[in-house]
Formats: C-alpha cells, sequence, structure tokens
C-alpha cells in the first residue's frame, strides 16, 4: 500500500472516531445533561474534525458534526403536508373540568379506571421531526395543522436533535414531535448578551424561540440557546411495536432524542388529581417556562378507541395552572386603535414580577369594563396572569384617601382625531378612518404576522420606521421596498435589510387563505379566509363576489359576507387589490380535492344544528369534501339534518316535515366510511 493511501486509511479512521466521539459528548451535554469534558476540550476535538475534512474532501459526510450550520442564506420556507395531523389540544382549567375529562374517557371506553401520561406543558413551539434509516431528514412547524414550514436547516443547529439516531437497530422510518424551548437562565443570558451589545432585550423565551426558528441565518439561529423535549412518536404502536405513549419516549430517548424527565404515569383520576395539584407549587423550581400539564391515555390502542375531534385529540387534555396575581399601582390609562379601528383602553403600571415576567402593561377589556369595575387612574390594582396569557386588570384594592376621577370615554380618535362610532351590537368604539395613522401599522403588523403571511423582521419597530420614513402607506407598498433605502433606518444594516427584502418577496408566493387573512377585512379569519379560498379560487374572484354570493358559501353568514363585499366595493379595497396584482400578489389557491362519485353525502343537502363536537365550518367543509352541501335552512329537499346537543327549531322542523335526523355517531360513521374524517 502507497504511502498516500496509508495516510488517507489513517486520515478515514481518525475522522470516523472523532465524529462518534463528537456526537457521543453532544448527547451527554445536551441529552443526558451530564457532560464529561470542558467546552475548551469540546471545542479542539470540533476544530481537528474540520481541519481533516478541510484535508480530505473526499471524506465529507452531511451529517457531519461540522455541518450542522448551513452556510448562507436560505431562500425561505417551503410549506410541506404533515404525515400525519399535528393537532391541538384542547384546554381546562380547574380539577372539575379534569374530573369531567375523565369520566367522558371512562365512559368512551367503558373502563373503571384509566391510566394516564402526565407531561410538564413546556411553553414553546411544536415541530415535527423525520428521520430516516437513522438519520434526520426533515423539521416541520406545526402550521395549520396539515402542513407546516420545511425549518430543518435551523432544526439541524440544535444540538439536542440528534443528526444520526443513536441506536444500531434504527427503525427504517422514525417520526416524532417536539417542543423546542429555551430555558429560563438562558434566555435570560441571551438578553445580556444582545444589552452589552446594544440590541433590544427580547420580550419572552417563547417569542424568542419562534422568531429563532424563522430566521434565514443558520449561523444566527446556532447562536441561541433552543433546547427540544420529544412528547409523542407518530404511528408509534404500528410502526414500533410499542403499547404504551410512555414507553414510545422510551424508544425515543433510546434512540438518542430528549425527553421530559418530569414525564410521570398515574393510574387512575385520584392520582391524577394529587399529581396535578402537587405540581401547582412544583412548576416555579423548573428550569423552563410551562403553563401547566398535558394528560395523555397512556395506551395506545386506547388512544385508537377513543380517536378525535376535527381540531383536538380525545384521549389528551391541557391542565392549564391556576391564576397567578400580583398588586401593583395603576399609572396611566392609554387609549389603543387596533387594525379594525376599534379604540381600547390599556392600563400602564408600576412594573411588578408575576409568573416569572415583569408586567407593565395590562387589559382593560373595553370601556363597559373600565366603567363596571369602576377603575381609575391613580388605584391600587389586582392584575392577574392565567395560563401565561396577558396580563387584565381584574379588580381595585380599596384604600383611604381620594381617588381620581372616572374615566370618560373618548369622543374622538386619540391617533387622528376623527368621531368615534359606538356599535350598538358590541361594546367596542371604532374610529372609522380608514387612514388613521395607528390602523395603518397596525394592518401592516398583522399583514406580517405568523397568522397571515408570516414575514420575518416586519415586527411593530420596523413598521413604525417605515411608516414614520414615509416609505410605506399599505401592504401593496411593501413590495417596492430597495435594499438602499432601508439601510439608512436606525438598526437597518445591509444584511438585515437584504433579509427583509427577500422576505417581503416571498410572501408573493404564500397560499390564497393566508393573503386574504392578511389583508385584515373584518370578520375574516383563518377559517373563513380558506373558506373564501377554496370557493372563489383567486383574490380577484372574492373581490368580485356578490353578498349573494359570498352567503352561499357554507360556514359565511350575512355579516361576513356584507363586510368582505363592503371592504372590496370601498375604494380603499379595489385601490389595494389593484395595487397587489400590479406587483404579482395574488396568492396560491388551495389544491383542488376531487369529489367523491359515490358515498352517504353524495349529491345530498344536509343541515347542521346544535352544538357539535367539531367546529360548524368544519362539519361544513368535510361534507363539501364529501361530495355533500350544507344548507343554513330545512325544507323538504333536505335529505338529513346532523343534530349536536342543544338543537333547537331546525330540528323540530325536521321532525314536522319527516326529514331524517343524524345523530354524532351516525355522521362520525358515515365521514369513516367517506374518508373524509
Amino acid at each position: 500500500m502507497s504511502n498516500v493511501s496509508v495516510r488517507m486509511s489513517t486520515a478515514a479512521q481518525r475522522v470516523a472516531r472523532l465524529r462518534a466521539e463528537i456526537e457521543r459528548h453532544d448527547h451527554l451535554y445536551y441529552v443526558a445533561g451530564e457532560p464529561e469534558i470542558t467546552d475548551r476540550a469540546y471545542d479542539a476535538l470540533l476544530r481537528e474534525l474540520a481541519d481533516l475534512e478541510a484535508a480530505h474532501p473526499e471524506l465529507e459526510d452531511p451529517d457531519s458534526p461540522t455541518k450542522r450550520v448551513a452556510h448562507g442564506l436560505l431562500p425561505g420556507f417551503p410549506s410541506v403536508r404533515h404525515s400525519a395531523p399535528m393537532l391541538s389540544l384542547d384546554n381546562t382549567y380547574s380539577i372539575e373540568e379534569l374530573a369531567e375529562f375523565d369520566a367522558r374517557v371512562r365512559k368512551l371506553l367503558a373502563a373503571e379506571d384509566v391510566e394516564y401520561a402526565v407531561e410538564p406543558k413546556v411553553d414553546g413551539v411544536a415541530v415535527h421531526l423525520r428521520f430516516e434509516a437513522g438519520r434526520f431528514v426533515q423539521g416541520l412547524t406545526r402550521g395549520d395543522g396539515e402542513k407546516g414550514d420545511d425549518i430543518t436547516a435551523n432544526l439541524r443547529t440544535i444540538r439536542s436533535i440528534p443528526l444520526r439516531l443513536r441506536d444500531k437497530s434504527v427503525p427504517p422510518l422514525f417520526e416524532a414531535r417536539g417542543e423546542v424551548f429555551m430555558e429560563t437562565e438562558a434566555f435570560a443570558a441571551l438578553n445580556r448578551r444582545r444589552e452589552k451589545a446594544g440590541e433590544k432585550a427580547f420580550m419572552n423565551p417563547r417569542n424568542s424561540t419562534t422568531g429563532s426558528l424563522k430566521m434565514l441565518d443558520t449561523a444566527e439561529v446556532a447562536r441561541r440557546p433552543l433546547q427540544v423535549f420529544v412528547y409523542q412518536v407518530v404511528a408509534a404502536a404500528q410502526r414500533h411495536g410499542v403499547r404504551t405513549h410512555l414507553e414510545s419516549l422510551d424508544l425515543a430517548a433510546k434512540l438518542g432524542l430528549r425527553v421530559n424527565p418530569d414525564n410521570a404515569r398515574v393510574a387512575g383520576f385520584e392520582a391524577l388529581r394529587r399529581h396535578c395539584e402537587r405540581w401547582e407549587s412544583r412548576r416555579e423550581a423548573l428550569a423552563y417556562g410551562a403553563d401547566g400539564l398535558v394528560v395523555k391515555v397512556n395506551d395506545l390502542a386506547e388512544q385508537e378507541r377513543l380517536r378525535a375531534t376535527a381540531k383536538s385529540p380525545r384521549w389528551a387534555i391541557a391542565y392549564k395552572f391556576g391564576s397567578h396575581e400580583a398588586e401593583t399601582d395603576l399609572k396611566k390609562i392609554e387609549l389603543q386603535v387596533g387594525r379594525t379601528g376599534v379604540v381600547t383602553p390599556v392600563a400602564i403600571l408600576e412594573p411588578v414580577m408575576l409568573l416569572g415576567t415583569v408586567v407593565g402593561r395590562a387589559t382593560l377589556h373595553n370601556f363597559d369594563d373600565l366603567e363596571r369595575k369602576d377603575i381609575r387612574e391613580g388605584d391600587r390594582v389586582v392584575i392577574e396572569k392565567g395560563g401565561e396569557v396577558i396580563p387584565k386588570v381584574v379588580r381595585v384594592v380599596p384604600r383611604p384617601g381620594r381617588r381620581g376621577p372616572a374615566f370618560v370615554v373618548p369622543r374622538k380618535c386619540p391617533v387622528c382625531g376623527e368621531p368615534l362610532a359606538r356599535d350598538p351590537e358590541e361594546a367596542a368604539v371604532r374610529c372609522e378612518n380608514l387612514l388613521c395613522p395607528a390602523q395603518v401599522r397596525r394592518r401592516l403588523v398583522h399583514y406580517a404576522s405568523r397568522g397571515a403571511l408570516d414575514i420575518e423582521g416586519l415586527g411593530d419597530k420596523t413598521v413604525n420606521q417605515l411608516v414614520d420614513a414615509g416609505l410605506v402607506r399599505d401592504p401593496a407598498d411593501l413590495y417596492d421596498l430597495e435594499i438602499d433605502r432601508l439601510v439608512p433606518l436606525e438598526g437597518m444594516a445591509e444584511k438585515s435589510a437584504t433579509n427583509l427584502v427577500r422576505a417581503i418577496a416571498a410572501s408573493k408566493e404564500a397560499p390564497l387563505e393566508r393573503l386574504l387573512a392578511a389583508i385584515g377585512v373584518r370578520h375574516v379569519g383563518g377559517t373563513v379566509a380558506r373558506l373564501l379560498a377554496e370557493r372563489f379560487r383567486s383574490l380577484r374572484g372574492v373581490a368580485e363576489a356578490s353578498e349573494e354570493e359570498l352567503q352561499a358559501v357554507s360556514g359565511i353568514g350575512p355579516e361576513i359576507a356584507a363586510s368582505v363585499a363592503g371592504y372590496f366595493g370601498s375604494r380603499e379595497g379595489k385601490a389595494l387589490l389593484r395595487r397587489l396584482e400590479e406587483r404579482g400578489v395574488k396568492g396560491k389557491p388551495p389544491e383542488r380535492r376531487e369529489t367523491p362519485s359515490a358515498g352517504p353525502f353524495v349529491g345530498k343537502t344536509f343541515v347542521l344544528t346544535g352544538a357539535l363536537s367539531m367546529p360548524r365550518e368544519e362539519a361544513a367543509r368535510r361534507i363539501e369534501r364529501a361530495g355533500g352541501k350544507v344548507s343554513s335552512s330545512v325544507s323538504k329537499k333536505t335529505d338529513a339534518v346532523i343534530a349536536g346537543e342543544d338543537a333547537g327549531s331546525k330540528l323540530e322542523k325536521a321532525k314536522a316535515l319527516g326529514v331524517a335526523v343524524w345523530d354524532e355517531a351516525r355522521f362520525a360513521a358515515a365521514l369513516r366510511k367517506a374518508g373524509a374524517e
């Protein structure tokens, strides 16, 4: 063997040993929490490996520890369909409601007691991880539950996610769901570094985690202290032969994934109740934010029997910790104008610590609530935070002495000075000037928000700068922004300006339903936007639809139809539509679904009434996908009325006309037969 061959063979052996050793130390440090070497010694191993790979490019491996961080900026995040829906959980806020959940589960399973797995509800961002032949090949966000954004490159930077599964007998396909988060101390250290560098501190760990995962610069993501806990193995019983949920998490841990050590098994409701009550005091000691516990039926076969509703599994629930209160002084009541013109009062407080966060602002809901609670500037007030939601002022603390004057509901907009209108059917006081600067700013922030077009880097601060500089008046102006005009803005270097322009350009390819939600028409949220996108297929099609055509869409009533038609018929709506189209912003229509030619729904008309276990819009959508139609009124032409609890006059009319009535069990069975679950 030649000297060259010997050197290559020796280098290959050393590279293999270094990779295995570094992967082992990654697992010890980031997963097991039992490091064996110093950071300096670890860095020396990584440098040696990088030098050897540079000297021997033939030994390159995409899963090498040196390849965790991609070079250059990512082009964006394509949307990918989940192999199985990522469902959200129903919430419960009391032991009594938890007892009702247990009773429902036991009734459906015809069981005296049920075994549960209980996990801390980590305050993070849910992700889907896919491993093929042991290699980490894809990571997705939750997205809308059906599709998520492909953030594989960013997830590869998280060292508690192995690039290769550790066990020798790895399954050909392994999929898991997990929660990415930042530990409290690591987040505080990150903010100290940012402040030292003259950068703005992040508000809270969860928002910081969300923003980190959607960054286009993986090198910057790698500097964020992101961690992960795996909380579910997909198709665990079918693919891996395990019997319980906790056994599936044991399998994940064996394969090298990080599983929460605080997970527990409890048998029966009394044990579950005691466990939850103990956690009310234990949560303060956790190294990460947690707003409750996730309770899951442990037996996977029982989970399969319980199935799920349209949005949530019947075999799991989130038990939210109780509210926490604190006293402080209300310094001032400010007025805030939202994107739809609603003016709301906001409490400016003497900062106080509550659930690990310094609170300086709290919601006062509306002027009716303000008057009912008789809250005034200068009062001593109690603020409450429950389930990590926005804090609210709940009551005034009586104390001796004169109080300030009662708050007077404004008659003019605090921003533009136009008269305010009181909605007779709501508690809302509204500024109807669509060009009000406050509304313009809020509409732009909404346009770029996660629930809309999700434009990275376009938050409150940047929007304020763009509006103040006269660069942007409406969403269409965003697509005219140029890098050289952004760079002079405070804190906007060339790199961040380039990233922003790219992110805005990428939003042109967003799904139509996201674009419709982003425009901010009153009453048009995600669900309504999806219904409109599926029916009209284009932004122009929605804009030109009449009120009658809009009302003909299942799930859209007169109020929504009037709002949509009114907006796109207005001068402002027509102008925005034209300007967006001129810039190539049209929205991708949803995929067409083939209408089945046979089944229990094909060619039939249904009416929905009463309280169903799934949202009314979702039930209508499934019927339509299975070839049926949904009507809002019962007639002789109605084929069946699907009646939930507390059904009223429609049920009575169906009986009088001799129309068939389906209960939820029959409806669910028909959906299964039609393949529309």
